[in-house]
C-alpha cells in the first residue's frame, strides 16, 4: 500500500489525509474501493514465490493541458502501482516533479530507473521508467538505451538505420531465482490506421534486434520481456504478428483483453523470449500465469461522478475556448478526457510470474521427475 504519512521534519510524521476535508474523505473512499477491487482482481504479492509484473502508459505524466494531477489522483496511481512488484511506465514527462511526487507516496523502498528524453519532436519530450519495490526486486546493474545497428548491404557497406522515435530502455533485474532483462517501449503512433508503416517498422526492427540479443553468449541475461505501449490496434494486425514472428511469445491471456480506456485496442503488450529455457517451458509457465488488465475507472473518477469533479475542471468544462457553452454531451466528453489526464487513457496490464524454482532444482539434483 502507499505510504499515507508524510514527514514535515526528519522525525515528525503527520497524516497525509485530513478527515475534515471533503476532498480527502473522497480520496480515502476511492482508495478503499481500489484496494477492494485490486485484491479481487490481482493476486496478492508474495515474499519470494511470484513476481507481479505490470506495464502502464500513464498519460502525459505530468502535463498541464487539462491541469496538473491532483493529490487525489496521485494517491490512486500510487495505490495501483503498490499492488505490483515492478512496473514499466511510459509517457513520463521530461520534468520529473510528478514522478517524484509518486515515489514519495509509495515510500523509500520503491526505486526508479529512467531514460533520458529522446531528442526531436517525435520523442515528445517523454521518458520511460521502471518503478520497482527494492525489497523484492534487485536491479542488476545493466541499464542502456537501445541503438539499432547499421545494416550491412550487399556491397559490404554499412547503411545507418532510422532510430526509434522514443529510444527503448533495457535493464537487468533479479527476483528470486529469475534473472531477466526488461525493455520498455512506446512505439510511434503515426496515422490513426491499424498498420501505420513507421509503427510497423519500429516493431519489426526492435523485435528482431532483441531476439538476436538474447542469443549472444555475453548477454547479461538470456531471458527478456519486451513490454509497453506498442499502439497495436488488433491481434490480427501485422504489428502484433511482427513480434511473434521475431520469436517472442505473447501469452493468450492478453489476446482477449484491451488496455485503452476507450476500449477495443490492444495497445499495451508483454512479449517473452528466452534462451535459458526451452520454448515449451516458457509457454507452459507464462501461458498459464494469471494475467489481466485493471480498469480503474470502474472504481474512481467514475462515469456517475462527473458533477462531483465539476469545480476541479474549471471554466473549460462549461465553455469552449471560443466562448460558446458546451452541450451536456460535450461536457460529459470533456469530463472523460479530463479524467484521463488525472489517471490515464491506458489501463495497467499485468502478469504474475513464478520466481521460486527451488523445489525443481532439488528434484533435478536428486534425480526425481519434476511434476507440473
Amino acid at each position: 500500500m502507499p505510504f499515507l504519512y508524510k514527514f514535515d521534519r526528519p522525525t515528525t510524521r503527520t497524516r497525509a489525509l485530513d478527515r475534515e476535508t471533503t476532498t480527502d474523505q473522497r480520496t480515502a473512499t476511492g482508495l478503499l474501493r481500489l484496494r477492494e477491487k485490486l485484491a479481487e482482481q490481482v493476486p496478492k504479492r508474495t515474499i519470494n514465490e511470484t513476481l507481479l509484473l505490470a506495464t502502464w502508459n500513464i498519460r502525459d505524466f505530468d502535463n498541464a493541458k487539462y491541469g496538473f494531477r491532483s493529490d487525489e489522483s496521485m494517491y490512486y496511481i500510487a495505490e495501483i502501482i503498490s499492488h505490483f512488484d515492478l512496473v514499466a511506465v511510459q509517457e513520463v514527462n521530461a520534468d520529473l516533479k510528478a514522478l517524484d511526487r509518486l515515489t514519495a507516496i509509495l515510500g523509500d523502498w520503491w526505486k526508479v530507473l529512467i531514460t533520458d528524453v529522446t531528442a526531436g519532436n517525435a520523442g515528445n519530450r517523454e521518458r520511460g521508467a521502471f518503478i520497482y519495490d527494492s525489497r523484492k526486486v534487485i536491479f542488476g546493474g545493466l541499464a542502456g538505451e537501445i541503438v539499432i545497428p547499421d545494416k550491412k548491404l550487399a556491397d559490404r557497406t554499412l547503411q545507418p538505420q532510422r532510430q526509434l522515435a522514443r529510444t527503448p530502455f533495457l535493464c537487468g533485474f533479479e527476483s528470486g531465482y529469475l534473472r531477466f532483462m526488461l525493455s520498455t517501449v512506446h512505439i510511434y503512433y503515426g496515422k490513426s490506421v491499424s498498420v501505420d508503416p513507421v509503427r510497423l517498422e519500429e516493431i519489426e526492427v526492435l523485435s528482431k534486434f532483441l531476439a538476436k540479443h538474447v542469443e549472444d553468449e555475453h548477454a547479461w541475461a538470456r531471458s527478456l520481456v519486451l513490454l509497453g505501449d506498442f499502439n497495436i490496434f488488433s491481434t490480427a494486425d501485422a504489428t502484433f504478428k511482427a513480434i511473434v514472428e521475431a520469436g517472442f511469445y505473447i501469452p493468450p491471456q492478453f489476446h482477449a483483453v484491451t488496455s485503452n480506456a476507450a476500449g477495443g485496442k490492444h495497445f499495451d503488450q508483454m512479449a517473452f523470449i528466452s534462451k535459458a529455457y526451452d520454448d515449451d517451458v516458457v509457454r507452459e509457465r507464462v501461458g498459464k500465469s494469471k494475467a489481466g488488465v485493471f480498469n480503474f475507472f470502474e472504481h474512481v473518477y467514475r462515469d456517475d461522478e462527473e458533477q462531483t469533479y465539476r469545480p476541479e475542471m474549471g471554466p473549460s468544462y462549461v465553455k469552449k475556448s471560443s466562448g460558446e457553452d458546451r452541450s451536456e454531451r460535450e461536457k460529459h466528453n470533456y469530463y472523460k478526457q479530463w479524467r484521463t489526464h488525472q489517471m490515464s487513457d491506458h489501463f495497467p496490464l499485468w502478469l504474475e510470474l513464478k520466481i521460486d524454482f527451488g523445489e525443481e532444482y532439488l528434484r533435478s539434483v536428486a534425480g526425481e521427475e519434476i511434476k507440473g
